[in-house]
């Protein structure tokens, strides 16, 4: 068996050779999608949880949809660990239900959406192995939703160092830039990963002609924003202002902010700059200069986010809009349970694990 097959556990053209080979069933899908939304948790759970203890947490969550993965896992893991575990299994249990529920185009689509965890997985391994984490410290953040399996992830978490893992990624599309990393560039690799990753997906997207696939090209472009707003914020409060430092840690695909505009300017006329685009309302109130914490910009930066892909996702209700906007939603569920999970277990104030939570 060749290795790239071995690593991934089959073969990685699994599913986007479906893209031809059948119909899209977007009706199909988005049926089960809505029911499977409107089992999220409401935001009404989460001032209860911030009340619980971690094991009245993992007793919640066991009684939802998370229950199965609570189970299965009770047995070998316990406490904050539980739940980091439990929470990635049933995040990729349930992106792969996606990819098995879809065909066609739509399924080709959300596969090459769902290879953002790849890239997840990579820089885990990498960071980890830097750092000399654990192979259970490495595991318990590496989430099954992309290509790999779990197994072939577990083979690559055992590896003694990260040059190993490299040479065992060496028939991936990320092998010739992961072959730079020399351990101390880790955020250069981490950086153009991401750049591939979206690269690649507005490639697999291709030029938008139908309104859905316009729609669906406006979230992608939209969560581009974010990320590179997001990233702004950090280097301007960092007093980055270089032209030639900022704009390689751009991502390129945005739908509005001009970075190569905003990179050069000084953080108060960068600030004064963001008051015209479509941003402002959502960051206003926390995006003075005297900004303790980039946490809140962050949190309003993705309720926005969240909040838009709804909205577009009930402008074309038969379309994969939709169950991108499931795909986000579990996706920040999964984020901020983590969070509380973590928050409790390191005896955080629950203000202090409120503020990091995004709940619409």
């Amino acid at each position: 068996m060749r290795l790239l097959e071995r690593l991934w556990g089959k073969k990685p053209s699994r599913k986007s050779d479906k893209k031809k080979s059948s119909s899209s069933n977007y009706a199909y899908a988005v049926t089960r999608v809505r029911a499977m939304k409107s089992k999220l948790l409401p935001k009404e759970s989460y001032p209860r949880l911030l009340n619980m203890g971690i094991d009245e947490i993992t007793r919640f969550i066991q009684e939802s949809e998370y229950k199965n993965d609570v189970d299965e896992l009770a047995m070998k893991y316990s406490g904050g660990d539980l739940a980091e575990h439990a929470l990635n299994r049933n995040l990729a249990l349930t992106y792969d239900k996606l990819v098995r529920i879809t065909s066609g185009e739509l399924n080709y689509l959300i596969v090459a959406y769902l290879r953002r965890y790849d890239v997840w997985n990579i820089k885990t391994l990498l960071r980890g192995k830097l750092y000399n984490a654990s192979v259970e410290d490495i595991l318990e953040s590496l989430i099954a939703a992309g290509e790999f399996t779990y197994t072939s992830m577990s083979e690559l978490a055992a590896k003694a160092t990260y040059q190993e893992v490299i040479e065992a990624l060496k028939y991936i599309e990320y092998y010739p830039l992961l072959q730079k990393f020399d351990g101390t560039n880790l955020a250069y690799i981490e950086n153009e990963l991401d750049k591939m990753y979206y690269s690649s997906l507005f490639e697999a997207i291709g030029t938008p002609r139908s309104k859905d696939r316009k729609l669906f090209v406006r979230v992608i472009k939209l969560e581009v924003d974010v990320k590179n707003l997001g990233t702004l914020f950090r280097l301007k409060k960092a007093g980055v202002e270089q032209l030639d430092e900022i704009m390689p840690l751009m991502i390129e695909g945005g739908l509005e902010l001009k970075p190569e505009k905003l990179a050069a300017l000084p953080y108060e006329e960068f600030v004064n700059e963001l008051q015209r685009t479509k941003y402002w309302d959502a960051i206003s109130g926390v995006a003075g200069s005297d900004m303790a914490s980039l946490t809140p910009l962050e949190s309003r930066l993705m309720r926005y986010y969240l909040e838009s892909s709804t909205i577009l996702s009930h402008v074309s209700p038969i379309s994969i809009v939709p169950i991108m906007d499931y795909i986000i939603h579990k996706n920040n569920e999964t984020t901020n349970l983590r969070i509380i999970f973590r928050g409790k277990e390191s005896g955080l104030s629950d203000e202090l694990i409120k503020d990091q939570l995004v709940v619409i």
